[in-house]
């Protein structure tokens, strides 16, 4: 019997075929942009939980003194607030009660809350830095097709996930069972105890527990850490026709050609600058062009155009040759000429020669040479 099979169901999605080939710098600011980052949920709820029962160890004492402090206070205001007919006075005199109640509570557990708050923004900035973005909260109508909400309930991921949280679950829980059959004789001692000693007995046990429980699930954040960095990794990777398409893109790009012709424009120019102290003569326009000319008869036949301005740059070539003692001679007509017909390492043109030649003659004869 012969089974007939699709091999493209075993593909990877993409065109181009495999995805092998590493994600480029452009593809990770694209998905950076998108919210798209390697970053781990369980880490900032690891230590949103370990910072917690830490906190709590320290400042449980001082929180349980003011609570009851506070408790005490809005007992001892009951009678005040009660008349002598049994009446109660107006809702003002009860709201402002409960206003300082309120206050007390949040100025109280204020520390508790800043410390969330902080260890959550830490731990995902030193996971993916400070790029804050709102896409990932734009609605998106794919999100909303049931047939994608069917393939992401059973893909991969979701399968992966649901182990997690077992594996999760079934941690925490062989933790806390450990540690409360170790510590069970706490039970019997609680029998035998004052209420207020049984009720601080019962949260030292409760945050000695939280934190070995924080501890265990920081263990596994790191572990998910990992797992996210290299599932990013190899979510992000390219098929090689995406790596050729988007190289095409980039160098189709016109705003990345501009910028590629500026530096070498940039690059050009330096070179250029370096060169022109040796030039013989600059001849200028003179305020609009300047064209520097070296004459060396072992090196060429005819004289060479090794810099060459307008306006701005004309300005910092006079500058230069002014620096270095080269003469400087206005020639308006051949300024232009030069200027439009010879390229920067050029030689001057046979119908320049004479009009160059004089010039040049007239520097030597300044400068006293044959």
């Amino acid at each position: 019997m012969i089974l007939k099979y699709q091999l493209q169901f075993f593909a990877q999605d993409g065109p181009g075929g495999e995805k092998t080939e590493p994600a480029s710098d452009k593809k990770l600011r694209d998905a950076r942009k998108e919210g798209q980052v390697a970053k781990s949920k369980e880490i900032a709820n690891g230590l949103c939980l370990l910072s917690l029962f830490l906190l709590l160890k320290i400042y449980v004492g001082s929180m349980g003194s003011s609570l009851g402090e506070l408790f005490q206070n809005i007992y001892n205001k009951i009678p005040d607030l009660i008349k002598n007919d049994g009446s109660f006075p107006p809702e003002s005199g009860i709201s402002a009660v409960i206003n300082l109640g309120m206050i007390k509570i949040i100025t109280i557990s204020a520390p508790v809350l800043i410390c969330g708050f902080v260890i959550s923004f830490l731990s995902d900035y030193i996971q993916v830095g400070w790029a804050p973005t709102t896409k990932p909260m734009m609605p998106k109508l794919s999100k909303l097709n049931p047939i994608s909400g069917v393939k992401r309930l059973f893909s991969l991921n979701s399968i992966i996930e649901l182990i997690k949280a077992v594996a999760k679950i079934l941690i925490v829980a062989y933790v806390s069972y450990s540690y409360l059959k170790k510590n069970s004789r706490i039970f019997i001692i609680l029998l035998d105890m004052p209420l207020t000693q049984a009720i601080g007995l019962i949260g030292s046990t409760v945050i000695e527990l939280g934190i070995r429980i924080s501890v265990v699930y920081m263990i596994l954040a790191l572990t998910d850490f990992t797992y996210q960095k290299i599932k990013f990794s190899t979510d992000m990777k390219m098929t090689k026709q995406e790596v050729k398409d988007e190289f095409k893109d980039e160098e189709g790009n016109p705003e990345i050609k501009s910028k590629q012709k500026q530096r070498m424009q940039e690059v050009s120019r330096r070179r250029m600058m370096q060169k022109l102290p040796e030039a013989d003569v600059v001849i200028t326009n003179p305020t609009h062009y300047a064209v520097a000319i070296l004459y060396d008869a072992n090196q060429s036949d005819a004289p060479v155009v090794i810099a060459k301005g307008a306006d701005y740059l004309a300005q910092r070539i006079k500058k230069v040759a002014k620096e270095n003692q080269i003469e400087i001679v206005e020639n308006k007509p051949l300024a232009r000429m030069l200027y439009a017909n010879v390229e920067i390492g050029g030689q001057v043109p046979p119908e320049l020669y004479q009009a160059v030649a004089e010039v040049l003659a007239y520097v030597y004869h300044l400068k006293g040479k044959a």
